[in-house]
C-alpha cells in the first residue's frame, strides 16, 4: 500500500513493477484515493540479468498519458538487505536522467603520431561496437544512437554515430578519432613524453540517445572511462549504463508520499546434480527415520527462524521425489503426540500443517480453479450487496434481501465445493486418507474426529482461504474492491462453518461471536448439510482412484493477452502484429480475438513440434517466441521477458512428450525468400541450431529438485550457529541423563532421541562442508573465466 501520495487531490492510482525499465507487472487501479491499498502480491522467476528491482506510482489518466507520481528503486545488490520483512519507502521523483539500462561494448586505444614536421602526438581511438538491452520506448524497439565525447577542464570535443532503427541491441561498429597531447617543444625533446596533467583530467564519455525525429529525443544511458587508464594499452571492455550524475536529484523537494512493500528476494548458484547427492538422499529418506524428530528434514524446520522458509523447498523436493506423503504421515504423527483433546486437531501452524498447506497450494491449483473460478467471477464481476452487520449496513440498505443474495452465494459455492471430490489431485487425497486414519487411532473414541482431520485441510485452510483471497490463488487478477472482500469474507466464514458441521457431535451456534452470523446459520438445514459434508470428506480421503469415467476434462494451464504475426498478408501486402487472446490447455493451443471468444486458430498440444525463443534480428522485437507446427511458425511477442519465459515453459511441458519434436530450428524468422539466420533460400530447410534441452514432463508441478536442494544447502549454511547449538544440546543430553529442572537453551528444540539426532548432524555439517568447497571451486572457475569488463560480468561506474 501507499500513504500521502500527491496532496490535495484525490487520485486513481495504480503500481508497477520493473526490472530496469521493462515492466513486468501492474497492480489494478484504486480510485479515488492519497493511501491506495494495493494488497497484491506477485511471485515470478527472472529470466534476466537486471540492475534495479523498481516500483512506480501513477496517477491513472482517462485522456492523457498515465503520470508517473514518483518511485522505488532498489540495486540488486541491496535487495538482501530489505528481503522478507515490510518496509516504508519514500517515493523518489521520476528523473529521465536516471532512468537507463543496458550495456555498451567499447574498444579504446591511445596511439603515437609522428606529424609532417617530425613531431609527436598522442591520438585518442574509440571505437564503440554494440549495445546490448537497450530499455523499450512507449513499447517499442527504440532508435537509438551514441555521442562519444572527449571531456576535459577546457575542451569538450563530441562526435556521433548513425541512428539505428527499431532495435534494443544496435549494432555500430564505428571509430573515432581524438587528438589527446601535443608537445609544446618538439625541438627540446628527443622522446614525447605525455603531459600527465593533461590525462589525468581528460576523459571519454559516451551518451546513449533515442533519436525522437519531432520530438525530444530521450536520455538512455552513459559511461565515463578516464584516458589515464588507457596509457599506452588498448582497453576493451563491456560497461554497464548508468544514469547521469544529476539523475534522482531532483530540485522538487516535495513529499511524494511512500510506498510499504514486503520483498522476498532469492538467489542461488545452482550446481551440477551430481554435487547435490548426498544431501538430496539424506533429505529423502527422512520419513524413514525413527524418530522423525532425528531426520534431516525435521531438523532444517527446527533450525530455521521462520518454519514457511524451510517448508517451501522441502515439500517442493519431496513432492518430485514422490516422498511427501510418508514424511507428512509422520510429522503429522509426532503432532498428534502432543494434542490433547480432539477438538483442536491440525490447529496450530507445526511442521505438519505447513506442509499439508503448501502441498495444496501446489498441487490444488487447478482442482480449486476448475471447482471455485465460475462463481468467484461471478461474485466480482456482478456483484450483489451481501452486507448482513447491523453496524455496517449503509442507508437505504435492505438486510433481508442482503440475506438472501449471501445465501444464494454460500449455497452456490458450497455446491460446487461438495460436488468436487472426483477433481480432487490423488495426491491430496492420499494424504487426506493418511491424516485421518491417524487421527482415528490417536483418538479412537471420537467418531468425528476423522472427519475434523479432513476438514480442518480442505475447508479452512484450502478453500475458505481461496476464497477470501481468491488473487492469492490465481482465481482472480487483482485484490477485489472494498465491498466485494466483505461478501467473500462472509462467504468464507460460512464455508468454514458448513465444513465443520461434518465433524461436530452436535450444532454449535451458540459458539459464534457474531449474533448476525448466528442468526443467518439459523436458516440453513443443518442435517442436509452435514450430510453432503460427510459425503465430500469421505470421498476425498479415499485411496480409490478419482478419474471419471469417459474422457477427462483437460487441464487449464495458461491464457493471457499478447500479439502474434498475421498469418495472411494485409491488403498492402506486409504482415503485420494484432492483439490476441492466448489460451494453453493440456489438449490444445488456441487463440481468439477477444477473451471468452471462439478460437480464431487452434494447434493441438500433439501437433506442435518445438518452442523456441525468436532472435530479436527477425522483425526488431523484444521477447518473442516461436510455435513450430504442421504449418508456417506461429510467431508470438510477449509483453515482457518474464511473460515470455512462462509461456515457453509451460509450452515446452506440456509438449515435451511429442513423438515428432525436432532437434533442429531456425532461431531467425523466413523473409524475403531465405532464413535470416542462415541463408537457406528453401522454407522447408531442416534447422541450423539445435533445439533447447528437455524440460520436466508434470504439467501441473514445475519442480527443478537441484535448485531446491540447493535452497536447502543455503538455509542450513545461513543457520549454521543453530546446527551447532542442536549439536551441543544433544551432547548435553547424551552425557546428563537426569531431569531437567529449569528451560535452558536447548528446550525451543525437539529432540525425542539425542544419539539419532546428533548422528543425522554429523552427516548434514559434513555434507555441508563438502558443498561449501564446491561452491568455492565453482565460483573461482566463474570469476576467471567471466573477467570483469567481460559481457557476462560489465563494468559498472568509472574504471579505475
Amino acid at each position: 500500500d501507499a500513504k500521502h501520495l500527491v496532496p490535495n487531490k484525490m487520485r486513481d492510482f495504480f503500481c508497477t513493477i520493473n526490472l530496469d525499465q521493462e515492466e513486468v507487472f501492474r497492480t489494478q487501479v484504486v480510485e479515488k484515493s492519497l493511501s491506495p491499498y494495493f494488497g497484491e502480491e506477485f511471485y515470478f522467476e527472472i529470466p534476466r540479468t537486471f540492475q534495479w528491482l523498481s516500483f512506480y506510482i501513477y496517477d491513472k489518466s482517462v485522456l492523457q498519458k498515465d503520470l508517473r507520481i514518483g518511485k522505488v528503486s532498489i540495486k540488486k545488490e541491496d535487495l538482501c538487505n530489505y528481503t522478507g520483512k515490510e518496509n516504508w519507502f519514500m517515493l523518489q521523483p521520476v528523473d529521465s536522467n536516471s532512468e537507463v539500462q543496458g550495456k555498451v561494448h567499447l574498444e579504446l586505444k591511445l596511439n603515437e603520431l609522428i606529424t609532417d614536421n617530425g613531431s609527436v602526438c598522442q591520438q585518442l581511438v574509440v571505437h564503440i561496437k554494440e549495445c546490448h538491452g537497450l530499455p523499450l520506448i512507449n513499447g517499442q524497439n527504440c532508435d537509438p544512437y551514441a555521442t562519444v565525447s572527449l571531456v576535459g577542464p577546457s575542451r569538450n570535443d563530441q562526435k556521433k554515430t548513425k541512428v539505428k532503427k527499431k532495435t534494443s541491441n544496435p549494432q555500430f561498429n564505428e571509430t573515432f578519432y581524438f587528438e589527446v597531447t601535443r608537445s609544446s617543444s618538439y625541438t627540446k625533446k628527443s622522446q614525447f613524453q605525455v603531459e600527465e596533467e593533461d590525462i589525468e583530467k581528460l576523459e571519454v564519455r559516451v551518451d546513449l540517445w533515442n533519436n525522437g525525429n519531432l520530438v525530444q529525443d530521450i536520455f538512455l544511458g552513459e559511461i565515463k572511462v578516464p584516458v589515464k587508464v588507457l596509457r599506452n594499452d588498448s582497453f576493451q571492455a563491456w560497461y554497464l549504463l548508468q544514469p547521469r550524475e544529476n539523475g534522482n536529484k531532483s530540485s522538487k523537494t516535495d513529499d511524494l508520499g511512500s510506498l510499504r512493500l514486503n520483498i522476498c528476494y532469492t538467489e542461488d548458484c545452482v550446481l551440477p546434480s551430481e554435487y547435490y547427492t548426498s544431501l538430496r538422499n539424506l533429505l529423502l529418506k527422512s520419513s524413514d527415520v525413527q524418530p522423525i524428530s532425528a531426520s534431516a528434514a525435521y531438523i532444517l524446520s527446527e533450525v530455521c527462524r521462520d518454519k514457511y522458509d524451510a517448508v517451501l523447498p522441502l515439500v517442493r523436493l519431496l513432492l518430485h521425489h514422490h516422498k511427501l506423503v510418508p514424511f507428512v504421515a509422520a510429522v503429522a504423527e509426532l503432532d498428534l503426540k502432543d494434542t490433547q483433546e480432539a477438538n483442536t486437531i491440525f490447529r496450530g501452524n507445526s511442521l505438519a500443517t505447513r506442509c499439508v498447506d503448501e502441498m495444496m497450494k501446489i498441487v490444488g491449483k487447478h482442482y480449486l480453479k476448475v471447482t471455485l473460478k465460475p462463481v468467484i467471477d461471478e461474485i466480482c464481476e456482478s456483484p450483489k450487496p451481501c452486507e448482513i452487520d447491523p453496524i455496517k449496513l449503509k442507508e437505504g440498505d435492505n438486510v433481508e434481501i442482503n440475506m438472501e443474495n449471501l445465501r444464494y452465494y454460500v449455497d452456490k459455492v458450497f455446491r460446487e465445493i461438495v460436488r468436487s471430490s472426483i477433481s480432487c489431485p490423488t495426491l491430496m487425497c492420499d494424504v487426506f486418507y493418511s491424516l485421518r486414519h491417524l487421527a482415528a487411532k490417536r483418538f479412537p473414541n471420537d467418531p468425528h474426529v476423522q472427519y475434523s482431520a479432513v476438514s480442518s485441510f480442505v475447508f479452512l485452510r484450502f478453500f475458505a482461504v481461496a476464497v477470501v483471497s481468491p488473487h492469492t490463488f490465481h482465481l482472480r487478477p487483482h485484490h477485489p474492491d472494498a465491498q466485494t472482500s466483505r461478501t467473500l469474507t462472509l462467504i468464507s466464514k460460512a464455508i468454514q462453518t458448513l465444513g465443520s458441521w461434518g465433524s461436530l457431535t452436535k450444532s454449535k451456534l451458540s459458539s459464534f461471536k457474531e449474533t448476525f452470523m448466528c442468526e443467518f446459520f439459523k436458516t440453513f438445514q443443518e442435517e442436509k448439510f452435514t450430510e453432503s459434508v460427510k459425503k465430500f470428506l469421505d470421498d476425498v480421503s479415499s485411496t480409490e482412484s478419482k478419474e471419471p469415467s469417459g474422457v477427462s476434462e483437460p487441464v487449464h494451464l495458461k491464457e493471457g493477452e499478447m500479439y502474434k504475426r498475421a498469418q495472411g498478408r494485409t491488403r498492402i501486402g506486409k504482415k503485420n502484429f494484432k492483439k490476441r487472446w492466448f489460451c494453453l490447455t493440456s489438449r490444445e493451443f488456441t487463440y481468439h480475438k477477444q477473451q471468452d471468444k471462439e478460437p480464431i486458430f487452434t494447434i493441438p498440444i500433439k501437433n506442435i513440434l518445438a518452442v523456441e525463443k525468436l532472435d530479436e534480428s527477425s522483425f526488431n522485437k523484444k521477447n518473442m517466441f516461436q510455435v513450430l507446427h504442421g504449418e508456417k511458425p506461429l510467431y508470438i511477442q510477449a509483453n515482457n521477458c518474464v511473460e515470455a519465459s512462462e509461456w515457453i515453459e509451460a509450452l515446452c511441458r506440456v509438449t515435451r512428450c511429442n513423438q515428432k519434436r525436432l532437434s533442429f530450428y531456425h532461431p531467425s524468422a523466413f523473409l524475403n525468400g531465405s532464413w535470416l539466420c542462415c541463408k537457406a533460400t528453401a522454407e522447408s530447410t531442416e534447422g541450423c541450431a539445435r533445439c533447447t534441452a528437455d524440460v520436466p514432463a508434470d504439467t501441473q508441478i514445475e519442480i527443478d529438485g537441484d535448485r531446491e536442494t540447493e535452497r536447502i544447502y543455503s538455509l542450513f549454511t545461513i543457520n549454521r550457529s543453530k546446527l551447532q547449538k542442536l549439536e551441543e544440546a544433544c551432547g548435553s543430553i547424551a552425557v546428563y541423563q537426569g531431569p531437567r529442572k529449569e528451560p535452558d537453551d536447548y528446550s525451543n528444540f525437539t529432540i525425542e532421541d539425542s544419539v539419532a539426532t546428533f548422528h543425522t548432524l554429523q552427516q548434514i555439517i559434513d555434507i555441508l562442508e563438502k558443498l561449501s568447497e564446491s561452491h568455492e571451486k565453482y565460483q573461482k572457475k566463474r570469476s576467471s573465466s567471466a573477467k570483469y569488463g567481460s559481457e557476462e560480468n560489465p563494468i559498472v561506474g568509472k574504471v579505475s
